[in-house]
């Protein structure tokens, strides 16, 4: 058997040293993208993160009642904010996420209110009054959230679509509850217990159409005149 040369096997050994030095620096250049994506991270998870997340939110819901989701983008919210662009990646994953988020967590934080007023207790009369105060006061306060939840359901995808309205049929299972006791009680008559519902709550929504603070009438002076209405419209 013959040997190679020295001057053929030196370089070879030299090719592969090369290779390990590269090796080594590729993985110390990745350990130190992997430690500085960490340390932003933890940032924007630390003392920023319940700041940026809720103004971002809040900006989204702003704009979105102001000039409607579809003429809305992303670069647009982050200039609101005063972020750049792509920080918002950090937060959300795209436009359709806030909206969705948004709409969610108006129907889920109106049915803990209703859940913690209280006013399930009482005649069906007395619960009908409760629900047609709570429901003006509580959307009246919330002009932007209600305009989005209700102008913004076709621009949903149909998964999304699914979730807000299981959420908003939850919330008028609560009124048709009350309908029905109040019709097995003998003093609410009605042909067809969901359309009394619906047509109840859109009655009751559509306040915030026409409302403004500061106007002829106040809330009290709102609700009692609604109450009228929705009263006459289901006793016998």
């Amino acid at each position: 058997m013959t040997c190679a040369p020295a001057y053929a096997i030196a370089p070879r050994v030299a090719k592969s040293r090369v290779k390990i030095f590269t090796l080594e620096a590729c993985e110390l250049n990745a350990r130190s993208v992997m430690l500085r994506v960490r340390g932003f991270m933890a940032r924007k998870t630390g003392s920023h993160s319940n700041i940026t997340g809720p103004r971002i939110r809040a900006s989204a819901l702003k704009l979105f009642a102001r000039y409607g989701y579809a003429a809305v983008s992303m670069r647009q919210i982050a200039r609101d904010v005063g972020v750049q662009a792509g920080a918002l990646y950090l937060y959300t994953p795209d436009k359709q996420s806030l909206l969705f988020e948004l709409m969610r967590d108006h129907m889920t934080a109106l049915l803990d209110a209703w859940q913690q007023a209280g006013c399930d207790q009482g005649s069906a009369l007395d619960r009908l009054l409760a629900f047609t105060r709570f429901h003006i006061l509580y959307h009246l306060a919330r002009p932007e959230a209600v305009f989005v939840s209700y102008m913004e359901l076709r621009n949903l995808t149909p998964e999304n679509f699914q979730v807000i309205e299981g959420l908003r049929r939850a919330y008028e299972d609560r009124l048709e509850a009350i309908l029905i006791d109040g019709r097995a009680e003998g003093v609410f008559d009605f042909s067809d217990s969901k359309l009394a519902t619906l047509a109840l709550i859109a009655m009751l929504t559509g306040v915030n159409t026409w409302y403004r603070a500061g106007g002829r009438l106040g809330p009290e002076n709102v609700v009692a005149t609604y109450w009228d209405m929705v009263r006459k419209s289901v006793s016998r």
